[in-house]
């Protein structure tokens, strides 16, 4: 049971981050996990009166405030366009409807939890964080970091000509996914993203060069090439085992996800390997 002895709506971030200094201070967030832990909470501290929902789009970024419900993401025509519907995809499975109305973006990221369909679809991405006292670092050295008393304030994904594709492996619908997979190419960058390991999101390159010039490729090439990839990556993603599925099934859908991914891709890049 979670068990609160003050309730704060703070008026201000300066405030919000002198009461999360408190240990057993916690940030409100959307409250659909949080509720369900058993603990004791000294200070609930609510940012919902300081301006940090919504989503603001210019020529080079989204801007994401923290308590954005994850809801207006998969809804959001500029997201949809940038991502090539991968934004939806990574967050139909997510219980329902009602439930992404109150999960907030940054309760989703500021978790790094290893379930987590979002970061996994945030980590394929040119994506950085802005927290009140760390200031804007990238995504990918945010989820390394131990958890601190900073405030997570807004996500911001830096517009790049990019193909992405999003795939889960669920076990039944609106459950924890036994795998997550999401592959982005932008440039020659290459980037395979997995999550639900059950650990957290591990971001893979190309270190062997199987997919270089991969937008340039004749079909049957591509395809060789996504093979040899998606074997090496079964190889370099350590997994574990869990009520939802064995260490040895996931190994199994790193290969096929990551070729279902890659090959999604493939029917998505012209030869300047941009979205056709």
């Amino acid at each position: 049971m979670l068990k609160i002895k003050s309730y704060v709506k703070a008026e201000s971030i300066q405030q919000a981050y002198e009461l999360n200094q408190k240990r057993t201070a916690v940030i409100l967030g959307g409250m659909v996990w949080l509720k369900m832990g058993n603990r004791r909470v000294s200070t609930a501290i609510d940012l919902s009166g300081l301006d940090l929902c919504g989503i603001q789009e210019n020529q080079e970024e989204f801007v994401i405030g923290c308590m954005t419900p994850l809801h207006d993401l998969e809804v959001h025509p500029g997201l949809l366009a940038y991502t090539d519907g991968a934004i939806k995809e990574c967050l139909r499975h997510i219980v329902g409807v009602q439930f992404r109305n109150c999960a907030t973006v940054g309760g989703s990221i500021w978790g790094r939890y290893g379930f987590s369909d979002v970061l996994t679809l945030f980590l394929a991405m040119d994506t950085w964080v802005e927290l009140y006292k760390g200031g804007r670092i990238p995504l990918l050295e945010f989820v390394s970091m131990e958890k601190d008393r900073d405030i997570l304030l807004h996500l911001i994904i830096k517009k790049r000509k990019i193909a992405i594709c999003y795939l889960s492996q669920r076990n039944t619908q609106t459950d924890f996914p036994v795998l997550t997979c999401c592959a982005s190419l932008a440039g020659e960058e290459v980037r395979t993203v997995v999550g639900a390991r059950p650990g957290k999101a591990l971001v893979l390159q190309d270190p062997e060069g199987f997919l270089k010039g991969f937008s340039a490729m004749e079909q049957e090439n591509r395809k060789e090439a996504i093979h040899r990839y998606s074997a090496w990556t079964e190889q370099n993603v350590p997994t574990g085992s869990n009520m939802r599925g064995s260490a040895e099934y996931r190994t199994h859908l790193v290969q096929v996800l990551t070729r279902r991914a890659w090959t999604g891709i493939g029917g998505t890049v012209n030869e300047n390997g941009f979205l056709a």
